[in-house]
């Protein structure tokens, strides 16, 4: 084993002034400000008031302060919490929560130990279980403060942070994959901060203890994740399964970990152009959307991949936890911002509208831990004696990656990429302010109108993102249609354009049938990005009935929108479906309502059963 590398990362850890450019320029870059109206802009000022600005900062900070714990993960909830805030703020800025967010750093930073140490470990437990994870966390916490207050001591906190963790992990002569759990992923997801210090500080230590966690990772002989080597496996399978405990090192399925090291690889990738990063960052992208994200967009069952795709239908424990949710939201942002390609906005948006918004309660307050197609949403439990579990934290941290990435800049001008109602500002190629305002009930409709704002006239592109489920669409400006958008494509417009331009956009909104498994077939339907949902408040037949939709044969059925009578309810639809039948003649075909997949079974006092994949009778003549 080489070790002789990390002797090499410890001669200086003193900050210089340049910061370093990546050697791969993003496609798009985020808005530089955004206001979000209507449904979604509800959705995430009820996060903003009783999720974020609800908790309690001395809670977190608490732990940290005592240097007792050997095996559980509180060091992961300030950094959780605080960079979902940091977002929040990003998105709305106010004096009460800027407040919130000095006393939150203020007080962490105070029990920085004169090594550098900030965590919650005693000190002959360190690098075990979920202490480096812990100060993953930290460092990624610290360094989002710098970022919107150029605050120098925020940053020296987090350099002494990962100087001492280099320290440590030198003085012990340990890989970094041989600590904590699941392969070395939790401890070596240390990556992303990692490349963000040597981004921020121009240190070349930090590059090369980056690299070096990549290279353990191939390194057989200590058995690391192979986050590389393994990247044309599908996920579920690159492991055996654990012989001893599910969550401890022997478990390389483990989900939300693994997708956080890619989330740092993909960043490692900007800064070296090295090819190998970016395409093992994809293939596990694409085999995570091929083997295992299910019809709401999310995956994952007690809380690793499983081939989960195929087996969606049938009762799954602990399935869909939200902390996965989260950060495929934000690995799938990661690579939309670097590639442009219209598959991760796909992605992001349905499980946004799905798996996302599924798992928060209506008023934000709390995040259900896992949310199954079928059953009920049911509370998670705390962990750690935190008050909250690891999915309070991470919900609103996939919830506010929207706002700034709705619509967002690129060197030939601006793509849409979500249709949100709200305002979007941002720099043109020219360096000039536009103003993108988007007017629409989208999803519960397809129309969107399009309003483009900017003093002079200036000749640019506008990417317009058409969804993978839309076969037919219509774009037209000021009035004239627009030739050539593809599903699953951006439609690029370029032109000309001036003041008060307009853009009208029309989306197949037609209700899809989906089927899955053989024996016994099970079919969902999905309108939009939208998965449709059967609700036990709703009117219709009880769940357990079996009932066959009625569709055309392109798989199409006619659903009708109905009013909402329940602020718990945000879409509801009546469709026709055949039932069971017991006669020669047969059945006449029932009305019966559904409801978005967020709202099902979501409300504040109860918890009603819903259910996504309906059973359908087995046929032996066909």
């Amino acid at each position: 084993m080489r070790h002789s590398l990390l002797i090499l990362l410890l001669l200086s850890s003193t900050i210089l002034s340049a910061q370093v450019k990546p050697v791969v320029k993003d496609s798009y870059s985020p808005a530089t400000s955004a206001i979000i109206r209507e449904k979604v802009g509800e959705k995430l000022q009820a996060s903003y008031n009783n999720r974020i600005l609800a908790q309690d900062i001395d809670k977190l900070i608490d732990p940290f302060t005592r240097h007792d714990e050997h095996s559980c993960w509180q060091g992961e909830f300030w950094g959780k919490w605080f960079t979902s805030a940091v977002l929040a703020y990003r998105y709305h800025p106010t004096p009460e929560l800027k407040q919130k967010l000095d006393n939150a750093v203020k007080g962490l930073i105070a029990t920085q130990t004169k090594e550098g140490y900030i965590g919650n470990y005693a000190p002959e437990s360190r690098l075990m279980a979920w202490d480096i994870w812990g100060r993953k966390y930290v460092m990624l916490g610290l360094i989002a403060y710098y970022d919107i207050t150029s605050e120098k001591t925020s940053l020296n906190a987090a350099v002494k942070e990962a100087d001492f963790l280099i320290r440590e992990l030198n003085e012990k002569q340990t890989p970094i994959v041989k600590l904590g759990n699941h392969r070395g992923m939790a401890a070596s997801s240390v990556l992303e901060p990692i490349t963000q210090l040597y981004v921020r500080t121009g240190n070349k230590k930090y590059l090369d203890f980056a690299e070096e966690i990549v290279r353990q990772w191939e390194d057989k002989s200590i058995d690391g994740p192979q986050l590389i080597s393994k990247s044309d496996l599908p996920v579920g399978e690159r492991f055996p399964k654990p012989e001893k405990s599910w969550y401890g090192w022997e478990q390389g399925q483990k989900a939300y970990e693994m997708m956080s090291c890619y989330e740092g690889l993909t960043e490692l990738h900007r800064l070296t152009g090295k090819p190998l990063y970016r395409e093992a960052a994809e293939k596990t992208w694409q085999s995570i959307l091929d083997t295992e994200i299910n019809i709401a967009g999310s995956g994952a069952a007690m809380e690793a991949w499983f081939g989960g795709k195929a087996l969606q239908a049938i009762p799954i424990n602990h399935f869909q936890e939200t902390c996965v949710t989260a950060t495929w939201i934000k690995f799938s942002q990661q690579l939309l911002r670097l590639t442009g390609e219209a598959k991760y906005a796909d992605a992001i948006e349905i499980a946004f509208y799905n798996a996302l918004l599924g798992a928060m309660r209506p008023d934000g307050s709390d995040w259900a831990k896992y949310t199954p197609l079928s059953g009920q949403r049911l509370e998670g439990s705390e962990q750690c004696g935190m008050g909250l579990n690891c999915c309070n934290a991470s919900g609103p941290r996939g919830l506010f990656t929207i706002p700034h990435t709705a619509v967002m800049a690129s060197e030939k001008g601006a793509a849409v990429n979500f249709y949100i109602d709200g305002v979007y500002e941002l720099k043109t190629p020219g360096g000039n302010a536009v103003v993108i305002e988007q007017q629409t009930d989208y999803p519960l409709s397809g129309e969107i109108a399009i309003s483009v704002k900017l003093k002079k006239p200036e000749q640019f592109s506008l990417a317009i993102r058409i969804p993978g489920w839309s076969e037919k669409s219509t774009v037209r400006v000021n009035g004239e249609p627009v030739e050539g958008g593809v599903p699953g494509k951006y439609l690029t417009i370029s032109r000309t354009w001036k003041e008060n331009d307009k853009i009208s956009i029309s989306l197949d909104m037609r209700a899809k049938v989906h089927s899955t498994g053989e024996k016994p077939v099970y079919k969902a339907i999905t309108r939009g990005p939208v998965v449709l949902t059967r609700d036990e408040r709703l009117n219709g037949p009880g769940l357990e009935a079996i009932l066959a939709p009625i569709s055309d044969k392109e798989g199409y059925i006619e659903v009708t929108p109905k009013k909402s009578n329940n602020p718990d309810i945000w879409m509801i639809f009546s469709a026709r479906f055949m039932p069971e039948s017991y006669t020669e003649t047969g059945a006449s075909p029932v009305e019966v309502e559904l409801c978005d997949y967020a709202s099902a079974g979501n409300t504040m006092t109860d918890y009603p059963f819903f259910n996504v994949w309906l059973p359908q009778l087995y046929d032996p003549r066909y």
